[in-house]
């Protein structure tokens, strides 16, 4: 199916078509961040993503050179997001009706959006039996009882792609992305009313993503850890930490994994999604709470309406402790980079 876009053409940097263009000034300088926007835009559907960089294999001759995938693409232009960003009010929180990562309260927000009305689905970021990301569309609550649904996997989704079947078919959507996905569907916002419909978007604290093939290989060679036998995958105070179905945990430091970091993750210093509505993850908060950053009205509505409820317990949180890693993500992740 061919989708028709119609929007501002950009200006080109080269003499070659837009995703000539794109793939000259983003994907082979190394900043495309795989956040899949441009997938999602291609009115002939000829960019791919996958477990793989970003592509178009026909595009000298398939490409119709609209410009929206340059138009859409965070990394053209791109001036790096980083620190707190604006906020309206910062807490710990841990839900009374989910187990998540740490809090659950990515999936307490999305649950309570869900039945105030505020979205009619949500999407979400799943899992398979080997860990390979699968985008699910949650519809009810209780799905979110699956723990393959919930929880943290570091490595690509094709989220947005599924996010323009979405916006066509409901009114009123939620989206839980990291920064660059985050960042991706803002600019899809100023160019096309039809993203309008997205409602809620919930960000994720994050430092690095990684290729699936490549972390998997990562895990099993060197370190003998089949992910198929992993509950639970994480990221805390500089160690990857596996827990494996027998209870046991297997860590070592992220800095092994140095050597598979996608080349866009390292020119990216957003570590706490700065553009979402709600941005959540563990750093500032103790063991079993979630950091939670309301940023926006709509969020703010949700948080409130959790409170009401006594949905979860509620704490302080380390707004300083929050400030240092993303801090030290831009330390870690200079742009240019040296």
């Amino acid at each position: 199916m061919i989708t028709e876009w119609k929007i501002q053409v950009p200006e080109k940097r080269i003499k070659k078509k837009f995703f000539g263009n794109l793939k000259a000034e983003v994907i082979d300088k190394g900043l495309c961040s795989h956040c899949c926007t441009c997938v999602a835009i291609c009115p002939v559907g000829g960019i791919v993503a996958g477990d793989k960089p970003i592509d178009f294999p026909t595009w000298v001759k398939d490409c119709v050179d609209c410009g929206a995938c340059v138009r859409v693409c965070p990394r053209w232009d791109y001036k790096p997001l980083s620190g707190l960003g604006d906020y309206i009010e910062i807490f710990a929180a841990k839900s009374k009706r989910f187990v998540g990562q740490d809090g659950a309260m990515v999936t307490e927000i999305t649950a309570s959006a869900l039945e105030m009305g505020l979205i009619d689905v949500a999407l979400f970021v799943g899992r398979d039996e080997s860990w390979r990301t699968q985008v699910v569309m949650i519809r009810s609550i209780e799905q979110l009882y699956d723990r393959k649904i919930t929880g943290t996997k570091y490595s690509y989704a094709e989220l947005i792609p599924a996010l323009k079947d979405t916006v066509m078919r409901y009114d009123a959507i939620g989206v839980v992305g990291t920064p660059c996905m985050v960042s991706g569907i803002r600019r899809l916002q100023e160019n096309f009313k039809k993203f309008k419909r997205v409602k809620l978007v919930i960000g994720l604290f994050c430092t690095e993503n990684f290729y699936y093939h490549q972390l998997y290989d990562f895990l099993l060679k060197k370190k003998g850890i089949d992910l198929r036998n992993a509950v639970k995958t994480d990221i805390k105070k500089g160690e990857f930490i596996v827990t494996l179905k027998d209870g046991n945990e297997i860590s070592f430091s992220v800095k092994e994994l140095d050597e598979i970091i996608p080349s866009g993750c390292r020119v990216c210093q957003d570590f706490s999604s700065v553009e979402s509505d709600v941005s959540i993850g563990s750093v500032g908060s103790k063991a079993g709470f979630s950091t939670v950053i309301v940023r926006t009205d709509i969020a703010k509505q949700v948080t409130d309406y959790i409170r009401e409820k006594g949905y979860a317990e509620f704490d302080e949180a380390n707004v300083e402790a929050v400030k240092k890693l993303c801090d030290f993500k831009v330390k870690i992740h200079p742009y240019p980079p040296t």
